[in-house]
């Protein structure tokens, strides 16, 4: 049986440290276009993350799920509501700032890995730092290749790997930084279900291991069960959530979204 996290952060670890919210949405909109062809996205969202959980998030096409990622990865800016990283208020930083926080304490993976195909392992791990212009932490660099598996890998190129093994190496690279949160936008949606299972455990072992804390976007209810909990969008309205979820429950529920739901309150881990 796959471990649940309860929540706190492991001594260690990228979760928050300070106490605060990993994330929090507060009655966050986000509309695009204007007057009558105005589209609400994400209609009055409110949830949070504490730091230490993992957390998926599910909907029908067209529920908002992509929009819900990108305002809470500060991506993009709601267009109403605030979104908290660590209790810092995205909304009032400026776009540099905005840019350099979410290289610093936001860790994204993604169904392309987006790899550098001329960077070998070790040098697409440490790309954010050498972005910003920081030396690696050895010890940390060692205890995140060793936990994803690509101890023996560093020296190879992303062509001389496996699907799985490059989406380790995201893995990695999104940890690399000690980030407050991790967002996975369908990590297996381009991996056989073999591979999605090692990788889905890696994710859950980041939390559990590391007191990660993991947000990811996902279409496949086996792949939402290795979290604590699922959040359910429709309508770009938060309408249900499901803890220590099964495949099968999850599968239900996306089901009855069908059918349309009512909003629920603030979702909370």
């Amino acid at each position: 049986m796959r471990g649940r996290h309860t929540g706190g952060t492991v001594a260690g670890g990228g979760g928050g440290g300070n106490g605060a919210d990993a994330i929090r949405l507060e009655a966050v909109r986000k509309v695009y276009g204007t007057g009558r062809a105005a589209v609400a996205a994400l209609d009055g969202v409110t949830a949070v993350f504490p730091p230490g959980g993992f957390t998926a998030v599910m909907g029908p096409s067209g529920s908002g799920k992509s929009t819900f990622l990108h305002c809470a990865a500060g991506l993009d800016r709601p267009t109403e509501g605030r979104v908290l990283l660590g209790g810092v208020d995205l909304g009032q930083l400026s776009e540099t700032a905005l840019t350099t926080l979410r290289r610093d304490r936001v860790g994204f993976v993604f169904q392309a890995f987006n790899l550098m195909s001329a960077l070998d392992v070790r040098d697409n791990i440490t790309l954010p730092l050498r972005l910003a212009g920081r030396r690696p932490d050895g010890e940390w660099l060692t205890r995140i290749v060793s936990r994803v598996g690509l101890a023996d890998r560093l020296g190879h190129r992303p062509a001389e790997l496996s699907g799985g093994q490059q989406q380790r190496v995201a893995i990695a690279r999104a940890l690399v930084t000690r980030p407050a949160v991790v967002f996975a936008d369908e990590p297996t949606g381009a991996l056989d279900a073999t591979t999605a299972h090692e990788v889905l455990g890696l994710l859950r072992g980041v939390v559990d291991g590391l007191g990660q804390t993991v947000v990811m976007v996902t279409h496949d209810p086996v792949a939402a069960s290795y979290a604590d909990r699922v959040l359910f969008l429709a309508g770009g309205r938060l309408v249900d959530e499901l803890r220590a979820p099964t495949a099968e429950a999850i599968s239900h529920r996306m089901r009855g979204l069908r059918g349309g739901a009512e909003p629920v309150g603030v979702a909370r881990c």
